[in-house]
């Protein structure tokens, strides 16, 4: 009977862990990771169109 106890406190802790801790940092990470990628975007056209127009003069 304890066996079984701990088990679903473990399995309670577990998912208290997951929810409250490692999806929200996901969450983080994700949103950081897309502004990164926003941001080398726009660079990345900025770059495109001063190479093309300083090419064309």
């Amino acid at each position: 009977m304890g066996r079984v106890v701990m088990l679903v406190i473990g399995t309670l802790l577990g998912l208290f862990v997951v929810f409250n801790f490692l999806l929200p940092l996901l969450a983080g990470l994700l949103k950081i990771a897309l502004i990164i990628g926003v941001v080398a975007l726009l660079v990345f056209i900025a770059v495109t169109v001063v190479g093309k127009s300083s090419r064309s003069h």
